[in-house]
């Protein structure tokens, strides 16, 4: 019905125990998604977080020329690798050619990339594999990107209404939101309406199972998907610079002090690794010893 590995898959997505993510998995049949729900409803698991978040190595490197903005993700095999030069002045070659040529999707820039990629593979002595990258150009405005931890997190940003420096100095603060915070959209409208109903069906559990009255369970569950908008929606969250601020009224802020209307085109946010799996034996011998209770 389900194996050592769904269970390690299971835990790396939701962080709870072994022992509670083979209940879930027995629970339902050895469905993932419903095991992830299952275990968000009993509270053990962690809410939107469906996603695996294993670190595979590598780097995200992000380029700034003229008018265009470029991040890309490129990923190898260990630590030791994406820290040497060889390594960064490869993935920075990939970067460059996304900024100079009209690349249309990923499939397109690894077959443009593919002998640049098979020599450095050779030469470094790793498997090299080009994951995903993102474009921007902007008119009336200006990017900024923003790489943490030396390659750990990127984030490039769009920024509409001026070309200015405090424009650019709004967008700076932007990025440093979108690293630190995590946001999955712009804005409360930009979430599918499945995605709210969907959290919304595991809010009631989560009420229910606290045993909360049917009559105000209605009322908590507003309550939380607004707490749900404010974790994961750019402009309702704190500004972590300022928490008494939230980015909506940050980018306010400035559009009147500047006397223009200001606003956050788009966003993209890369976390290297996110989502791979990675070669590792952490949780096996733990696992094993659940398998045979």
């Amino acid at each position: 019905m389900f194996t050592n590995s769904d269970i390690m898959e299971l835990r790396k997505k939701t962080g709870a125990g072994v022992a509670d993510c083979k209940k879930a998995l027995t629970e339902t049949d050895g469905d993932m998604e419903k095991a992830v729900d299952f275990l968000r409803e009993k509270g053990i698991a962690t809410a939107a977080k469906k996603a695996s978040r294993i670190a595979a190595e590598g780097i995200v490197s992000a380029l700034v020329k003229g008018n265009v903005g470029v991040l890309v993700e490129v990923n190898c095999e260990t630590d030791f690798v994406a820290k040497g030069d060889e390594y960064k002045n490869f993935v920075n070659s990939v970067a460059q050619y996304v900024a100079d040529n009209d690349v249309k999707d990923i499939d397109e820039l690894v077959s443009a990339k593919s002998e640049e990629t098979i020599a450095a593979t050779a030469k470094i002595g790793e498997k090299i594999s080009i994951r995903r990258f993102a474009k921007y150009e902007v008119g009336n405005g200006v990017i900024e990107t923003y790489i943490h931890m030396g390659g750990k997190v990127g984030v490039l940003v769009e920024l509409e209404g001026c070309t200015c420096d405090s424009a650019k100095e709004l967008a700076h603060d932007v990025a440093l939101q979108i690293a630190a915070a995590k946001p999955l959209y712009t804005t409360a409208s930009e979430v599918p309406a499945d995605v709210i109903e969907h959290e919304k069906d595991i809010l009631r559990a989560q009420a229910l199972n606290e045993g909360k009255k049917p009559e105000i369970i209605d009322r908590m569950v507003e309550g939380r998907v607004k707490k749900y908008y404010d974790e994961f929606c750019l402009l309702n969250q704190a500004f972590v610079k300022d928490p008494s601020l939230t980015i909506e009224k940050l980018v306010k802020t400035y559009s009147d002090k500047m006397g223009k209307v200001l606003s956050i085109k788009r966003f993209t946010r890369f976390e290297m690794g996110e989502g791979l799996e990675k070669k590792s034996n952490d949780f096996a011998a733990e696992v094993e010893a659940q398998m045979k209770k």
